[in-house]
């Protein structure tokens, strides 16, 4: 067996670990925000729901319907994402994509366990699934933000 070979296997097995165990699965009861992100291409769907105390979220759920490497990216982050913000998560994001379309460096802490899905980058066809918890916890933010703010105006 080549190096190569057991890598994969390892990476694989990571994968499915992750995937085997996403933090903060469900739904929540009446949350400030939601969003609901799908990928046209394989269907995988990703659905949080959060709420947001001085910026940051304070409590989190998500509903996860997405091949392994999508499982993968929701369980790094949902392990990570109690106590962050919008900041926080948009970087995130952009050094994931920077990671899987650009070669770039694995995302810094605490997203640092996407390492993982490096070898995802030679596949294009999945870079949507494994982006989509993020990109539905910044909506479900921005949505929460957007509720927080007509609260407030009377």
């Amino acid at each position: 067996m080549t190096a190569e070979t057991d890598l994969i296997k390892l990476y694989s097995g990571r994968i499915l670990a992750l995937a085997a165990d996403i933090p903060h699965t469900g739904r929540l009861e009446a949350p400030q925000g939601s969003a609901r992100r799908r990928s046209p291409l394989c269907g995988s769907t990703v659905t949080v729901d959060l709420d947001m105390e001085d910026g940051r979220i304070s409590r989190f759920a998500q509903e996860v319907k997405a091949c392994a490497l999508g499982q993968a990216a929701a369980a790094v982050l949902g392990a990570q994402v109690i106590g962050l913000g919008r900041d926080d998560i948009a970087r995130g994001l952009t050094q994931l994509r920077t990671m899987l379309k650009e070669g770039g460096p694995v995302p810094e802490a605490p997203f640092d366990g996407l390492e993982v899905l490096h070898p995802a980058r030679d596949y294009r066809n999945r870079h949507a699934s494994i982006q989509l918890a993020f990109e539905a916890t910044l909506e479900a933010i921005d949505a929460a933000t957007q509720a927080q703010g007509s609260s407030h105006l009377g």
